[in-house]
């Protein structure tokens, strides 16, 4: 891919191989689907298929290539996929159109895709063992992503899904959503937990309907659909629309569920006046606010959510004030977790809290933890990224909760003396001051005018 003058950066590459992933393991799929019951039909015509015993396009190492090749893809598979019929309300069907009407080849060489496709080709996915470690490959694909600019916004570190996964700890049979499923990291490891407990067939047909993405973003609904895939979810259970995107009032009893897990976007200011689904008195255009209002009122009686919320949401008034009212209110808040603000880089360096919450009775008292990185460590980066390991402390905490120097409770009426501000540091935590030595302050001093003149030296480039 590299080699590819239609590509360019890691995420137009993560997306380019996206698509090609999807439809070999798509196809390996209906393959052993039609093995299994000689009623089933794939809804992908024979020409457009990967298996080399239907077209020959993609699964014939010595097929198609070059210009011929370039033109099909472009031309012929794209066009065909995104019209493919939807009428018989086909649920495998649906997912292939939504996956390419929102995806693009970007790959200008034919030469090049047939080198990806035989590279795919080496890849049997309906083999578990080549599917597992495949799938452990593919995390490492979406980590990827983390650095990839604008798209680390789709990615949640694994560390964190598996530790509030484990802390929700959903059970068979129960409704769980990720209405923001970015990639599929919550999803995923809501299933892994799930089929632990699972000892029939019945038990993994409730997990692959009960477990419920939405994401209106195409790329990362592609990757989040293919990752489901690979965890053995034969037809993923993702919706392909914006979560905000309709009235509040349209979500019923029917639609409420017993878990949620999420990573809600944040910072981010809402489309199409999505705010005006929302009551007057919660009407903002920060995405987490209206995230929280939403998935307060998706819960069940009783139903539990564990997410990942910025430190602006726990602090401001107006209807911020408001919306942490309500969550106070209609909900027992009974644990935050306060995050290093690196956990996130490079594509957000804001500090973020973890919140776990459970839907019926009001808050009595908040837990606050503050988890440090690690001895000797300044920040999470790229090579050094959060480690599920780092959780044990707060596992062990969990169920015999006492104050400590990271740990600490506030009970109700402080929170609303404080107009229901949540942004609460830890009380026995001094505020570092670093004195700076004359040598050090002229070194920064330094520093940052070299980083001046070199974008002004930019800035003069880019003016001739």
């Amino acid at each position: 891919m590299w080699q590819d003058t239609g590509l360019n950066g890691d995420a137009q590459r993560i997306e380019q191989l996206g698509w090609m992933l999807f439809l070999k393991i798509f196809s390996d799929k209906d393959k052993e689907l039609e093995l299994l019951d000689d009623n089933y039909t794939s809804p992908i015509p024979d020409e457009f298929h990967w298996v080399k015993e239907k077209g020959n396009w993609a699964g014939d190492d010595e097929g198609m290539t070059g210009d011929e090749l370039l033109e099909f893809v472009d031309r012929k598979l794209f066009p065909a996929l995104r019209n493919i019929d939807v009428s018989s309300g086909n649920r495998r069907a649906l997912i292939v159109r939504e996956v390419f009407e929102g995806n693009n080849n970007y790959m200008k060489s034919g030469i090049n895709i047939r080198k990806v496709l035989n590279k795919l080709n080496e890849i049997d996915f309906n083999i578990a063992k080549d599917r597992h470690a495949f799938g452990e490959l593919y995390e490492t694909i979406l980590k990827g992503l983390q650095s990839a600019g604008k798209s680390g916004e789709f990615y949640t570190p694994r560390a964190i899904t598996s530790f509030i996964t484990e802390m929700i700890n959903p059970q068979l049979g129960e409704k769980i959503l990720d209405p923001a499923c970015g990639t599929g990291g919550y999803l995923t490891c809501a299933i892994e937990h799930l089929k632990e407990q699972a000892n029939s067939v019945e038990d993994r047909k409730s997990i692959a309907e009960n477990v419920m993405g939405w994401e209106y973003k195409p790329l990362p609904y592609l990757l989040a659909t293919t990752n489901l895939i690979l965890h053995d979810m034969e037809v993923p259970n993702i919706r392909f629309g914006d979560a905000l995107d309709q009235p509040l009032s349209n979500f019923t009893e029917k639609h409420r569920v017993n878990a949620i897990l999420a990573n809600p976007p944040f910072g981010g200011i809402v489309a199409n006046n999505n705010e005006n689904n929302f009551p007057q008195n919660y009407r903002t255009k920060e995405s987490a606010d209206l995230f929280l209002i939403l998935m307060i009122h998706l819960l069940k009686q009783g139903g539990r959510a564990g997410i990942v919320l910025p430190d602006g949401s726990l602090t401001g008034d107006g209807v911020k004030q408001r919306v942490r009212q309500k969550l106070l209110e209609e909900c027992n808040l009974h644990t935050i977790i306060r995050l290093p603000n690196s956990v996130f880089q490079p594509y957000a360096t804001v500090a973020t809290n973890l919140l776990f919450f459970t839907k019926g009775t009001p808050t009595k008292e908040v837990w606050y933890y503050e988890h440090r990185l690690p001895e000797g460590q300044k920040a999470y980066n790229k090579t050094k990224p959060i480690q599920a390991k780092e959780f044990n402390p707060i596992k062990t905490w969990w169920n015999d909760r006492k104050e400590s120097e990271v740990a600490w409770k506030v009970d109700i009426q402080t929170i609303i003396d404080r107009n229901y501000d949540l942004d609460i540091k830890n009380p026995t935590k001094q505020e570092e001051v670093h004195e700076y030595t004359s040598v050090e302050l002229m070194e920064l001093l330094h520093t940052s005018f070299e980083k001046s003149n070199a974008l002004l030296n930019q800035l003069k480039e880019a003016v001739k």
